[in-house]
């Protein structure tokens, strides 16, 4: 007797214990809620960048969860501080996935973190979408996992050279950060004169983190360019203008968008004006699309505040991966995810059209420029052309 009870009991709990297999979720999801977990700078010389990101990501994630979430579950974002340094970024990432559980990764900041941890998250096969970086080693040759909103260095440094070259300017210099996000600009822009039969007429390197530009002013400004592309966050790149601006010699100097544009301004001050930036969103001003959309959201949180670019970037990374996710139904998992992003096809984030497909996880090519005016102020840019548009170079 006592033994059919025993068998009874084991029985029964075997059949309470079953169903709470079959009920279990992936992680990070739960049945209110969406982890998602992101490293970036939110201390150092590149903070501004990381702030920036996750805030305007803030923006669309309160209001979707205001509205109930997505699918009846809240987005939560996870961020930790890496300081913009790569073995940072690799531990906060092996905590994100191994500790906090997370769904997937998002919004990272800087091609070096975003580098050192590739093999951590296809190791795990957790989504790594919306990166702020250009690299085209994340985008080719494609890896299931990682998905990227935004234009790459390539397209961002074809459209600076164009520029230059097309007003008949081309001895053209490059300013880059000694590590994988300067190198990958670089090449960008070697490419870009090579299709043009030209070579970069001269070189200058930073280290990471750092704003020792002497050696870079030095040998850039023997050649007495007529521009010099920069590939750097802002305190480097303000630095170097700064420096270089003692030489007498007054070149254009351009950008990429990853120098954080508004950080940018408000370090250089004065001696901004009519430094030019690539961007690879809409300018924030625009009475249209996504720029609009964040604006009405800002004014109810924080009245009269700007977005900056940044901002704008964070903000639509938010859309896309909320879109991916209504995408992928109520019965989510990390690779029914992956695959309902890959059938966006020209899907409309607000004036700002993301394609993913099975072979490409490079969702936009939307490149304009942008030119600092004046000595400052709450937002001291202008646009100097639409993307793909024909330059108005009067407005320079």
């Amino acid at each position: 007797m006592k033994t059919l009870l025993r068998i009874r009991f084991v029985a029964l709990a075997l059949l309470l214990f079953v169903p709470s297999l079959s009920n279990a979720k992936e992680p990070g999801v739960t049945d209110d809620t969406i982890l998602l977990g992101q490293s970036a700078a939110f201390g150092g010389p590149a903070a501004a960048l990381g702030k920036s990101m996750r805030d305007g990501a803030m923006v669309y994630f309160d209001r979707i969860n205001a509205q109930g979430g997505v699918h009846g579950r809240k987005i939560k974002l996870v961020s930790l501080d890496d300081g913009y340094e790569p073995e940072r970024a690799i531990a906060n990432t092996r905590k994100l996935i191994d500790e906090e559980k997370v769904f997937a990764l998002f919004g990272y900041v800087g091609t070096p973190t975003s580098y050192a941890v590739v093999p951590i998250l296809t190791e795990a096969k957790i989504p790594f979408f919306g990166p702020f970086t250009g690299a085209e080693g994340l985008r080719d040759p494609v890896n299931r996992y990682i998905f990227n909103i935004r234009a790459s260095y390539f397209d961002e440094t074809e459209r600076l050279v164009d520029w230059m070259v097309s007003d008949r300017k081309s001895n053209i210099a490059v300013f880059y950060q000694d590590d994988s996000y300067g190198k990958a600009g670089l090449e960008g822009v070697r490419r870009a004169m090579e299709r043009r039969k030209l070579q970069i007429s001269a070189t200058g390197t930073v280290q990471r983190n750092t704003i020792d530009v002497a050696g870079a002013v030095k040998s850039i400004g023997a050649v007495k360019p007529d521009a010099v592309i920069m590939i750097s966050a802002y305190k480097s790149c303000a630095a170097f203008i700064k420096e270089f601006n003692k030489t007498r010699q007054r070149p254009i100097y351009m950008n990429v968008s990853f120098v954080g544009s508004k950080a940018l301004a408000d370090e250089l001050g004065a001696d901004g004006h009519g430094v030019i930036i690539s961007q690879v969103v809409p300018f924030p001003l625009y009475p249209w699309g996504a720029a609009l959309e964040m604006r009405g959201l800002l004014a109810e949180r924080a009245p009269g505040v700007k977005p900056s670019f940044n901002d704008v970037e964070g903000f639509l990374a938010a859309k896309g991966i909320v879109e991916g996710l209504q995408r992928a139904g109520r019965d989510l998992t990390r690779e029914k995810f992956v695959t309902a992003l890959e059938t966006m096809r020209n899907v409309d984030l607000g004036a700002f059209p993301v394609t993913f497909t099975p072979k490409s996880h490079s969702g936009s090519q939307f490149v304009e420029l942008t030119v600092i005016i004046g000595g400052g102020g709450s937002f001291p840019f202008l646009p100097l052309s639409r993307p793909g548009a024909t330059a108005q170079r009067g407005n320079r």
